[in-house]
């Protein structure tokens, strides 16, 4: 790509000495296979660790009640951010939040699962499907935790 049309500030950001910098973060396995396992925006800073989304959604994601799930970090003013993942149920699912919650909590490592985790009938997206992180907002009772 040469330039993003008319953000010249972006396009600045983007590319550096001709590379292309997207934001992906990836890694190699032992038998030379590329993975792309997050993005630079999303990675969640908690109490110092490094927390990868898609890692978490892909563990909800296995549950078999979950049809649409999201991660994302919320202000935390102990840990800079804590981890929280909105979820959308399957038609006709009875699974609790704290159930999910201790479903991730014993597949993860401990400073990776959500603490707060609710379930929404929607989640954002865009013409695409992808979901639009930046525009989940977390109910307000999650503050009271």
């Amino acid at each position: 790509m040469k330039r993003y049309w008319q953000r010249p500030e972006e396009t600045a950001a983007a590319i550096r000495d001709g590379w292309l910098y997207t934001g992906d973060i990836g890694r190699v396995d032992q038998h030379g296979y590329f993975w792309i396992i997050g993005r630079t925006k999303d990675v969640i800073i908690r109490g110092g660790y490094n927390v990868y989304p898609r890692e978490v959604e892909d563990v909800l994601y296995e549950h078999p009640e979950v049809a649409d799930a999201a991660v994302i970090g919320l202000p935390s003013s102990d840990l800079g951010e804590e981890i929280g993942a909105a979820v959308v149920l399957k038609p006709g699912a009875r699974t609790t939040a704290e159930e999910l919650r201790e479903y991730v909590k014993h597949q993860v490592a401990a400073y990776k699962y959500p603490r707060k985790v609710w379930i929404t009938d929607t989640l954002p997206k865009g013409p695409t499907g992808k979901i639009l992180k930046r525009q989940i907002v977390p109910p307000p009772e999650l503050d009271r935790r």
